[in-house]
């Protein structure tokens, strides 16, 4: 008798999912007062500046605070400043810290620790760099007042202080921002609405974060990120759970309350549950993307990057995260589905079912000779575990040497950013995705830089894309902006920076009684939720 998965599941679940389940949920009750989570793979880097990971920027937008927020609309609105006015040049820009932020360890937040903090946010983030390079200096005025001098106006300055892409710019004590960007903050001392347990974590398994019963929320209602931040709840855990099926097991025994990624195999078993809800927090979703080696063979060799265009076949890939194509879609703009700026330049060589025959051309073009080719696949992140293990295939199919390198995602973290060859414990290609709201903007996500060494993993360098880039700041129209978005494109899909492999709006799992759940792209963020009792 074959048994299914979802037999499998029912049979745990009957059990009183005793087997699958780890004690340590076993042993838990279940507070109204504290929710508990599954999130995607594990929190490995806790400095917010120094990776772009979204489970790291969840755990910055929990304990630190931002400038200023965006809201429903995206719209930048204040969060930690008071008052803002620029000068009649529209060349100088004062800010002024509203009044009640402190620090957990009980210091007063200053204009210096945010001048700190600009400074090292701009170190490592496309939007820091181009405010850095027009800027004359960022200095406070006093305790609670600062200024950013610029060169020339910069008319989209707010909107980048404010904007998703990760890393995204909190606020840090000027002892830690005054840390080299490349070096980590270990402190997890914010300003934000809640703290970080200390006592409470436990590497690999969970992370405890308590209520700031000391913030001050701003007066306005929550909207997006903008608002009062307001904590309804006074603990939140983050349980480690990497098998989705155990995780799924302990979301119906009521062990744990969210799970952001449920088996997308299993959405009508969820749906017929009466204690469980799936919700489409970001409805524009994230594109799934392959970054290659441009530093490294085979993939310094355009042509085998121009092969990985024509061999992957879109909705296979897709089938593989999401078996309901209701909630995914093929892309093939580098800015998105849903931006602004998407558009159909140079996408000549999209092919429904992709184009092997042709991609093992383009390979043999490139002088490929049995090269190991390194995949890293991320076990405990369940879409990338997939989707790497049919890449891997694929490429062996087209007799390419495909090695799996299996590592949870805080090991593929640590070694993607190694520029060795394979041999020395280098790459050749990782899964990873991006918000297709934040491909909309060129000068803010790292995912479109083409500046060789500066550039974000994978190194693609291409001045003439570089030179386009740096044209977004100035052009002031939509129209302006949707004819250099189409410049850009020709260019990337000629030397192609990535590779794109779908667009997925997935659900998150959460038990009925967990409500106030934020939907915005990049952060999940853990105020303004409830829990019935």
């Amino acid at each position: 008798m074959t048994i299914s998965r979802r037999d499998l599941i029912k049979f745990g679940v009957a059990a009183g999912t005793a087997l699958s389940i780890p004690s340590v949920l076993r042993a838990q009750t279940t507070e109204a007062r504290t929710v508990r989570m599954v999130k995607n793979g594990d929190l490995s880097v806790f400095d917010p500046t120094l990776t772009t990971a979204n489970i790291t920027a969840d755990h910055g937008a929990a304990v630190y605070d931002t400038l200023f927020a965006l809201d429903s609309k995206f719209m930048p609105q204040p969060q930690m400043i008071g008052k803002w006015g620029v000068s009649d040049d529209k060349k100088t820009y004062t800010f002024e810290l509203r009044e009640g932020l402190g620090w957990h360890d009980g210091a007063p937040v200053t204009a210096a620790d945010c001048v700190a903090s600009v400074r090292r946010w701009a170190q490592v983030t496309p939007g820091g760099q181009l405010i850095m390079a027009r800027t004359t200096d960022i200095s406070k005025k006093d305790d609670k007042t600062f200024t950013i001098s610029l060169k020339q106006p910069l008319g989209l300055l707010i909107n980048i202080l404010a904007d998703l892409a990760t890393p995204c710019l909190f606020m840090m004590r000027e002892k830690d921002a005054n840390l080299p960007a490349t070096e980590q903050v270990t402190a997890n001392i914010g300003s934000g609405p809640f703290r970080f347990n200390h006592a409470l974590a436990r590497p690999g398994a969970s992370f405890t974060y308590d209520r700031n019963e000391k913030y001050l929320p701003r007066k306005e209602p929550s909207n997006g990120l903008a608002g009062g931040k307001i904590v309804n709840v006074d603990r939140v855990i983050w349980n480690n759970i990497a098998d989705q099926q155990t995780a799924f097991a302990a979301m119906q025994a009521g062990e744990i309350d969210y799970l952001q990624s449920p088996p997308m195999d299993l959405l009508s078993e969820i749906e017929s549950d009466p204690n469980l809800k799936l919700t489409i927090l970001d409805k524009a979703g994230s594109d799934y993307i392959l970054r290659v080696n441009h530093l490294q063979k085979p993939f310094n060799n355009i042509k085998a990057r121009q092969a990985m265009l024509h061999l992957i076949d879109q909705e296979a890939f897709l089938r593989v995260v999401s078996p309901d194509p209701k909630y995914s879609h093929t892309v093939t703009s580098i800015f998105g589905n849903e931006t602004p700026v998407s558009n159909d330049e140079n996408t000549g060589w999209f092919k429904k079912g992709g184009n092997p025959e042709k991609a093992k051309e383009l390979f043999n073009e490139a002088g490929y000779a049995g090269e190991k080719v390194v995949v890293l696949q991320a076990t405990n992140v369940s879409e990338y575990n997939n989707i790497s293990q049919l890449l891997a295939n694929t490429l062996r199919k087209i007799g390419v040497n495909a090695e799996l390198a299996p590592s949870d995602w805080g090991g593929i973290v640590a070694r993607r950013a190694n520029k060795g060859p394979v041999e020395d414990g280098g790459w050749s290609i990782f899964v990873t995705d991006e918000a297709d709201y934040s491909l909309g903007n060129p000068l803010t996500t790292s995912f479109l830089l083409a500046n060789g060494d500066k550039a974000w993993f994978g190194w693609p360098k291409n001045d003439e894309f570089e030179t386009l880039r740096a044209k977004w700041a100035d052009v002031e129209t939509l129209e302006e902006r949707k004819a250099l978005a189409r410049k850009m494109q020709r260019v990337w899909w000629d030397f192609v920076g990535d590779v794109r492999l779908g667009q997925q709006a997935s659900p998150i799992l959460h038990r009925k009684a967990l409500s106030g759940l934020i939907g915005i792209p990049n952060i999940r963020p853990m105020w303004n939720m409830q829990k019935a009792s």
